[in-house]
């Protein structure tokens, strides 16, 4: 290895080959053998065994850590969700979540910006505003740093702070990794991606017919006041994003997920209900009904139970397809829209040392 090579900030993201080039070993499969222990979550090169003691040690003091984020602060709640917040290689801070439902099948909630563009009125990441773009080895350091809690981690869910279709290429080039049969062999069946609507992303992922799951954030079918509450819907109007929605589905032929965060006194009357049931029409679809997750900077309201009651028998009785989320993570700001942190960041190449 050359002893004036700048050494990467991290090893994620990188092929065997790309390894091999990175730290300058000269021997194939020793890309592989790095490559196999990073699946493994090693987090230094005395790790790997398999490789010469030498070149251990000589990797370990060029690049101590072979990430370029650490864990600086880990959250528990009663139903086991974990909520981390990670700081990034300029200082900036994301925070993703580990979430373990009735099934014991654990999910990672990942990230894809700091902060969000998106202005959501729901949502505490809205506060945030946009403060940058994730590149796909900070994704993927999120799932690794949740997977060293929980190996077992199955399912993947871009429901963290940030728009992933907004940040569409490092997004689906962190899927494609994760993805790697030869890596964490993720299924690509087994990871969602939610977004508030937006269609030039919800169209390329037509075009590129990838099997994952799709999540739309709807929240009402009412467009005057889906404006209110979401701008996107100012750019992208709930007539659009049918047409988007329906040439999604006939390319990819899968059902996807309304998300429908119910707000107290705003969308769980009977007229949205009839307004969610006309527009669904056409679409093969199912819509999650999920209560507003407080958040101390916003004014809304979670509804009680009665009142959702009251919704899902309209809803019932309109033939509306739904279930009902049990949010979990609330008990660490870590459920669906109450992802938020302060943030400062350096100008700083994330690819050099």
């Amino acid at each position: 290895m050359d002893a004036q090579r700048k050494m990467p900030k991290t090893l994620y993201g990188m092929k065997p080959n790309e390894i091999l080039g990175a730290l300058g070993l000269t021997k194939t499969y020793q890309g592989k053998q790095v490559y196999k222990w990073l699946v493994r979550g090693a987090s230094t090169f005395d790790e790997m065994t398999d490789l010469p003691k030498a070149i251990r040690e000589e990797l370990g003091t060029a690049m101590p850590s072979i990430t370029s984020s650490t864990v600086i602060d880990t959250q528990i709640d009663a139903t086991g969700a974990t909520k981390l917040a990670i700081e990034l290689y300029d200082g900036a801070v994301v925070e993703c979540v580990l979430l373990t439902d009735k099934d014991d099948r654990k999910t990672a909630c990942l990230s894809s910006q700091v902060g969000c563009a998106m202005g959501c009125r729901f949502c505490r990441t809205g506060t945030m505003g946009l403060v940058r773009n994730l590149q796909s080895f900070e994704i993927i350091e999120q799932f690794v740093h949740l997977k060293h809690i929980a190996p077992d981690t199955s399912h993947i869910v871009f429901m963290g702070m940030g728009e992933p279709l907004a940040n569409f290429a490092e997004v689906v080039q962190a899927i494609t990794y994760l993805h790697d049969p030869d890596g964490f062999d993720i299924g690509l069946r087994r990871i969602t991606i939610s977004t508030c609507g937006l269609i030039p992303g919800i169209q390329q992922l037509a075009e590129l017919n990838l099997p994952v799951k799709l999540a739309v954030s709807l929240v009402t079918a009412d467009t005057r006041q889906r404006t209110d509450i979401m701008p996107v819907n100012k750019a992208y109007p709930l007539d659009e994003l049918k047409q988007a929605l329906l040439h999604y589905q006939h390319v990819v032929g899968k059902r996807f997920t309304l998300e429908y965060v119910m707000l107290h006194g705003q969308n769980t009357d009977v007229n949205s209900a009839k307004k969610l049931a006309a527009y669904i029409r056409g679409l093969d679809v199912m819509v999650n009904l999920i209560p507003w997750n407080p958040a101390a900077e916003l004014d809304w309201e979670t509804p009680s139970k009665r009142e959702i009651d009251s919704f899902t028998r309209e809803l019932d009785l309109l033939g509306v397809p739904y279930t009902r989320r049990f949010s979990r993570g609330r008990g660490v700001n870590g459920a669906c829209g109450q992802l938020a942190v302060k943030n400062t960041v350096c100008d700083t190449n994330p690819l050099e040392g």
